[in-house]
């Protein structure tokens, strides 16, 4: 599985090494597994017991330098030491013949160390101004780039409409030798003979099974894959809903590695918003900066962000100099921290509620603010009554408020709730008489009264219920006059 996954996964072989370590006063080759909080280099022995446990790096130049210079401005006594990059799958076995090299010195041996030895941040600047290179955006240093020009097959591109004046004139062609996708849609023509298909995707380039480097076209999809598994990985409810609402999961799950099934790979899931589809990044290559827009992340924030997890930050200074806030976010596919403005007010009031439950209580209503009895009763859900709220109109008005704690938000009242609640309520008198005529229940006063109560009514109220409760299987009176 490679650090992004696509349509076509590569095995953390093709995509990362191992780093050993040469600790000079030792004369002992280790695996390296970090650096603890003091500075002091956490190594491990080079065996295949732990080898889940070595620090993988990623073999592309650039990434790579970018990682080696930030982890060598940590180390403590860094010159004790010489580091070796060593690919992953033969990590143990030139471990063996590297300690085999300094017990037992040969040239053989001294050339393999040579060979994979990686040279420090000093080293790497002497030689660049020895050699007066310049790396910049437009020309930059040929370690950088993944692919060559000359290993693509330009025929098949030219089949595509794709050539390589075209793709330099779009600004394509750099990304793809550095081994990314483009980040724009390119019009694209398939040519099959009886049929012809235009469409619009993304291209990248990667290596099949005989090493040869192909294009990869990655087309529009209706809507991301979420019912079914993703390396292994099953998409719960609140999986795809993160996913469709903001495009990213939100979380690091462990992919299962294509190449070694037996192995999973903490990852993080975003959906590509160009063509919809879905791409993970392996957290070991998440890149979190010290600040953001003039914003420092302390440990914590940042964290918040390696987990995948969305972020408010508030203060940030935009390039025209304004501040404003936002909720950002790791991205797998861009392969940074984004901006989501939209959800900016939910995830604000989300991270709200996860730190105090009693900040989402406002303490003022209409610009009346709440004294500290009135405050306390409201964030209880009791009604308060407030007085002195002017209109639109500057006239004055009072009313009761509640807070509804299910909604987050405050009702208003010109009349009191509760009171109103309490006179909807039947009285008692009212209970017997919905509880007879409606609920079919008896009441011992009332029993054998054939007519319907009335309302209040719980025991006869006239002389004809009152014989009809006492006899009632006697028969009614006639009220024929007398002759």
């Amino acid at each position: 599985m490679s650090e992004q996954i696509s349509e076509k996964a590569e095995s953390p072989e093709q995509i990362s090494e191992i780093l050993l370590v040469l600790d000079k006063e030792k004369m002992k080759i280790m695996a390296v597994k970090g650096i603890d909080e003091n500075g002091k280099l956490e190594t491990i022995e080079p065996s295949k017991k732990n080898q889940n446990q070595f620090m993988r790096v990623d073999k592309q130049g650039d990434l790579f330098s970018n990682f080696f210079s930030n982890f060598f401005s940590q180390l403590k006594n860094p010159t004790n030491f010489s580091f070796f990059k060593i690919p992953a799958p033969l990590s143990i076995k030139l471990a063996k013949e590297m300690q085999k090299q300094v017990d037992q010195p040969s040239p053989e041996g001294d050339k393999l160390m040579k060979q994979h030895e990686v040279k420090t941040p000093q080293e790497n600047h002497k030689q660049e101004n020895k050699n007066n290179m310049e790396t910049t955006q437009s020309t930059p240093d040929t370690s950088e780039y993944k692919y060559k020009p000359e290993q693509i097959d330009w025929e098949t591109m030219n089949n595509l409409g794709l050539s390589k004046e075209k793709l330099e004139k779009m600004n394509l062609l750099d990304p793809l030798l550095k081994g990314y996708k483009t980040n724009e849609l390119v019009p694209v023509s398939l040519n099959l003979g009886t049929a012809v298909t235009r469409m619009d995707a993304r291209l990248s380039l990667q290596s099949n099974d005989d090493g040869q480097v192909v294009v990869a076209i990655h087309g529009i999809r209706k809507e991301p894959n979420l019912n079914f598994e993703f390396f292994g990985h099953s998409f719960s409810q609140a999986d795809k809903n993160n996913l469709l609402e903001t495009g990213n999961m939100g979380r690091v799950v462990n992919l299962v590695n294509i190449k070694n099934p037996n192995e999973t790979i903490p990852s993080i899931i975003s959906v590509d918003r160009l063509t919809n589809e879905l791409v993970a990044l392996r957290t070991e290559f998440i890149k979190i900066p010290d600040e953001l827009k003039g914003v420092k992340l302390n440990d914590e924030q940042k964290q918040t962000l390696m987990e995948g997890k969305p972020l408010y930050l508030e203060g940030m200074t935009s390039k025209k100099g304004t501040q404003f806030d936002a909720t950002v976010q790791f991205n797998a596919d861009k392969r940074f921290v984004e901006f989501q403005f939209d959800r900016s007010n939910t995830n604000k009031q989300t991270q709200d509620n996860q730190q105090n439950q009693s900040q989402e209580v406002p303490k003022t209503f209409r610009d009346k603010e709440l004294d500290k009895e009135q405050y306390q009763k409201f964030k209880d859900g009791q009604t308060v009554y407030v007085s002195g709220l002017v209109d639109k109109k500057g006239k004055e008005y009072n009313g009761y408020i509640t807070f509804n704690k299910q909604t987050n938000k405050t009702d208003f009242s010109f009349q009191n709730p509760d009171k109103i609640k309490e006179q909807a309520k039947p009285t008692e008198a009212h209970k017997t008489q919905t509880a007879v005529n409606s609920e079919g229940k008896t009441n011992e006063a009332t029993k054998n009264i054939k007519e319907p109560l009335k309302s209040g009514q719980t025991n006869p109220n006239n002389r004809k219920q009152q014989e009809q409760q006492e006899e009632p299987d006697a028969p009614a009176k006639s009220k024929g006059r007398k002759m």
